[in-house]
């Protein structure tokens, strides 16, 4: 294990993204109302992007060379160079704009926001369309294969399901295993995709197409980040409550719990990078515990 210090932090630190070409992380340091771009081969914070209020998602788009951050203070997404980090530009979308993902195959950025929406934006920020939802969305991803788009709505207690080429919403799969269904991952080659409840605190394992759970297990709590790692065949969960839970996938449909790495309280967001093998997690400052991030080499 290795360790990015950001003694300049001290307030929570929300999503990480990574720009793979060359060799960055970002950190939404919600409570410090900045970004922190930090250089993984030298494991340093290089620069910072200040002045945003509530940083909660932040994403780096190559088509256009643009960091994307989002604001939940002004509900805002804010627009970067991605080489000199200067401001181009802000779309202003409503309140709490939170998650992104880019969808590389239609040059699209996707934004959840508000009482229930997802906003798509085109790679250089034009507000193109909506996606209407029944609740705040938290954690989407992507299908790679079909156009569909899966959504965790925990207000409305079900996962959204959309066409990402109509922006349709097609069904909507019921959560009754669990609340606040925040942490989502998905494995396309095995037709799963990974929910990460916090009451209880459980992982859910669902069929892609037809929303059936087909396993439930025991998890850590205050989870708000979930990765499948398709190097390994393993699901990371990381949870508030200190801790980042490993399973192995044996079989589609088989699940073993592996580990519980310790980490720190509060340190429930971070990023598996499967181009660099590299799992992140974001340590905020807490009593002795300076800010860094933790990163993590899967054997």
């Amino acid at each position: 294990m290795g360790t990015i210090p950001l003694t300049e932090l001290h307030g929570r630190i929300d999503h990480l993204a990574a720009d793979i070409y060359s060799g960055r992380l970002f950190a939404a340091a919600l409570g410090d109302d900045a970004v922190a771009v930090l250089d993984v081969r030298s494991n340093t914070l290089v620069a910072t992007i200040s002045s945003i209020r509530e940083p909660q998602g932040v994403a780096y788009v190559k088509a256009s060379n643009r960091v994307f951050v989002t604001s939940a203070a002004d509900g805002s997404v804010h627009l970067f160079d991605g080489s000199t980090l200067k401001a181009t530009g802000i779309v202003h979308l409503g309140r709490d704009a939170d998650n992104l993902r880019v969808d590389l195959a239609r040059n699209r950025v996707y934004v959840g926001y508000g009482e229930g929406a997802l906003a798509i934006l085109d790679t250089a920020g034009k507000h193109l369309a909506e996606i209407p939802l029944k609740a705040h969305p938290e954690s989407f991803q992507f299908a790679e294969k079909q156009p569909r788009l899966y959504i965790n709505v925990p207000e409305a207690h079900e996962i959204a399901v959309a066409d990402s080429d109509t922006l349709k919403v097609l069904a909507e799969w019921p959560v009754k295993e669990g609340q606040e269904n925040f942490a989502m991952a998905i494995d396309e080659a095995n037709r799963r995709i990974f929910v990460a409840c916090r009451r209880p605190s459980r992982m859910l394992v669902l069929d892609m197409d037809s929303g059936l759970v087909l396993a439930q297990l025991s998890t850590v709590g205050d989870a708000d980040d979930l990765f499948y790692d398709p190097i390994h065949a393993r699901l990371y969960v990381l949870g508030g409550q200190g801790q980042i839970a490993v399973y192995a996938q044996e079989t589609a449909d088989k699940y073993l719990r592996l580990d519980s790495v310790a980490t720190v309280a509060g340190t429930r967001t971070g990023l598996f990078v499967a181009e660099w093998n590299r799992l992140f997690a974001a340590v905020r400052e807490f009593s002795s515990h300076k800010a860094e991030i933790r990163v993590y080499q899967p054997q």
